[in-house]
């Protein structure tokens, strides 16, 4: 990932987009802005001189968490010098996350979040440490954040920590295609670790940042899914001779869910020049004479639609979160009161709980749009329910050809794992810290899990495709006098069709699977159905 790929991305701690964010994870550089850095250094200032006069402030003159009640001693250079080793001590014994690390552009992402949170300054850090941040951001130097060990609250203490331990030359990082310590990544990329001070270290890994990062890059994967599953729909319909009536729009003015909505629309713009949907009963061999399809068909709006309200939501989340400060305590240096608890608030900014329940919200939705699409994968296979297509697509006469049925398995295996991992991690709260973080969000792992359910999603919708491609030409061979699928349905199928051939007789499908995955993942079938219009 090169570090200097795309336009830099200005942050000023008000303004960072999702797009933007995902910009920066897959390689654009940073930066800063200096009326937010002149903010950051007020702050800081302030925070140093409340400290100096010896005022018990949490995390800064004090300890953490049940250690919160013992008061940093001295002043001058022996205050100075306790805060160091506390804020150190703080990221070296917190970065204890296991498994396997992120992928570089969460990290990348993660970075960028709490860049531009500790850009708002409200969190007491030097402008040096946020520009020191930068730079190993923009050098490329990405550390290594095991996946498990934030419960989200207080945010997510380890993995920052993680992310943290590398500037001070600690830990581990990924720079030009190896993975080094921390401190040789740094000195490779002709950088030099920082030294904190008071309250910075708890500033960096106090915040939200793995589970928004990872929220973030796992709603822009299923964001462009939803177009795929609406595409899948579409040609499946076309597959079917289904009837379009159910798309119409003054159906859908008469119960507007948004999702609902666009997707009708969706279905008759990806539809549009079909002459197989809506087909005379007697121009299709073993087309049942019935007015009405099955719910994975006609309800494709329903059900697609409620998926796509489901994203809106977390969507509408992760944007307030991206330009939210998240750490604790905040700082005021501006207070109108002059009291120092209304100068330095401790507050619960950090708690996941708004993410956690917005990914719980989406992890529920991703099950139901891979169970609808492997329904109508089902549809296609069973002759019971084919509407005359050959049993599991392929020609059988003598019974020694299986054709599409196992990729049917397949389906059905993918959309039972989804369901197991669908339950909501936000409402087993398990207290930490002695009990003084006695509920916490588990919205790092419900964002980790969408992440991951969300590319088990594009495989089922993948197998639908390809087996939606067979039938569509299965179905066009049967037709009397001939008929065309709709325009985008006929791009995407071509594009298919040249990766993946027709299959006329059993052979290993295991590669035509691979190349239907890959198309889904990298957009090239989206790509060619949005070209196909």
């Amino acid at each position: 990932m090169s570090a200097l790929a795309g336009e830099p991305v200005h942050l000023d701690g008000r303004s960072l987009t999702r797009a933007q964010l995902v910009a920066v994870a897959r390689g654009a550089s940073v930066t800063l802005d200096e009326g937010a850095l002149r903010n950051v250094a007020r702050a800081a200032a302030f925070l140093a001189d409340k400290a100096e006069q010896g005022a018990p402030i949490y995390g800064v003159t004090t300890g953490f968490g049940m250690n919160a009640d013992k008061l940093l001693a001295g002043a001058g250079h022996a205050l100075r010098g306790a805060s160091e080793k506390l804020q150190r001590n703080l990221i070296e014994t917190h970065a204890v996350c296991v498994g396997e690390p992120f992928a570089p552009e969460v990290v990348r992402a993660m970075l960028c979040i709490r860049i531009n949170t500790l850009l708002r300054g409200h969190s007491g850090i030097r402008v040096g440490t946020v520009q020191a941040l930068a730079a190993m951001l923009n050098a490329g130097v990405v550390p290594v954040v095991p996946q498990l060990g934030s419960v989200g609250a207080s945010g997510d203490l380890a993995p920052l920590s993680h992310l943290a331990i590398v500037l001070l030359g600690g830990g581990e990082a990924f720079f030009g295609g190896e993975r080094l310590p921390g401190g040789e990544a740094l000195a490779r990329a002709g950088l030099q670790p920082v030294t904190l001070t008071i309250k910075e270290g708890l500033a960096l890994n106090n915040g939200t940042a793995q589970m928004l990062a990872t929220g973030v890059l796992a709603l822009a994967k299923l964001e462009d899914l939803l177009d795929t599953a609406d595409l899948a729909a579409a040609m499946t319909l076309d597959a079917f001779a289904g009837r379009l009536g159910a798309f119409a729009e003054e159906v859908h003015a008469l119960r507007p869910h948004p999702g609902q909505v666009h997707v009708a629309a969706r279905m008759r713009a990806l539809l549009a020049g079909s002459t197989l949907a809506d087909i005379a009963y007697d121009r299709v061999p073993g087309k049942k004479v019935q007015p009405q399809d099955s719910y994975s068909l006609r309800c494709v709006p329903q059900v697609h639609g409620a998926v796509r309200d489901a994203a809106a939501q977390a969507a509408r989340v992760l944007e307030i979160e991206l330009n939210a400060v998240t750490d604790n305590p905040l700082v005021f240096p501006d207070a109108g009161d002059a009291r120092l608890d209304r100068q330095v608030i401790s507050a619960g900014h950090f708690h996941g709980m708004p993410l956690a329940l917005a990914m719980s919200y989406v992890k529920a939705a991703i099950p139901v749009l891979a169970s609808i699409s492997e329904r109508r994968l089902n549809k296609l296979v069973d002759p019971a329910t084919s509407d005359g297509l050959p049993a599991f697509l392929v020609g059988n006469a003598d019974g020694t050809e299986s054709g599409f049925m196992i990729v049917q398995y397949t389906a059905a295996a993918i959309v039972n794992d989804l369901a197991t991992r669908a339950m909501p991690a936000s409402v087993y709260s398990i207290p930490t810290s002695a009990n003084a973080e006695d509920h916490v969000s588990m919205g790092a792992n419900e964002a980790r899990h969408v992440l991951a359910m969300v590319d088990d999603l594009g495989k089922v919708l993948a197998l639908e495709l390809m087996t939606a491609a067979q039938a569509l030409d299965l179905r066009l061979a049967m037709v009397e006098g001939g008929a065309r699928p709709g325009h985008a349905v006929a791009a995407a199928h071509a594009a298919i069709r040249e990766r993946i051939a027709f299959l006329a007789h059993d052979r290993a499908l295991d590669r035509d699977v691979r190349e239907a995955v890959g198309m889904v993942a990298d957009g090239s079938v989206l790509a060619a159905a949005r070209s196909g219009r």
